[in-house]
């Protein structure tokens, strides 16, 4: 049974800043700590970036994939693999709805 699990509802965050506020947010769990993200879309834009940043540092998991509510766990494991380079992780961020972001187009 997961005991820190901290609620992030997307839905409030204005969208030119969700991607930040998302990373700024798991960067300040612990290990073991969990996010739990709720978004009114599939996040799959986000999804990725989040891999290349973190790699197998952030275990990501669907809690619920129902159309309009997405339920997603995001535990931080820091015994895992090394997050990606640091060139890598400068390319991850949306930079506030840049480069295509699918949260920050209105979708």
């Amino acid at each position: 049974m997961v005991e820190h699990v901290h609620v992030f509802d997307a839905r409030g965050v204005a969208k030119r800043l969700r991607h930040a506020a998302i990373f700024g947010a798991l960067e300040s769990l612990g290990d073991g700590e969990v996010m739990r993200f709720v978004n009114d879309h599939d996040p799959l834009p986000l999804l990725s970036q989040l891999r290349q940043r973190y790699g197998e540092q952030v275990s990501i998991a669907y809690v619920s994939r129902d159309s309009g509510d997405i339920v997603i766990d995001f535990t931080i494991c820091l015994g895992a693999g090394a997050a990606a380079p640091a060139d890598e992780v400068a390319q991850g961020g949306c930079g506030g709805g840049g480069g295509g972001c699918g949260c920050s187009s209105g979708l």
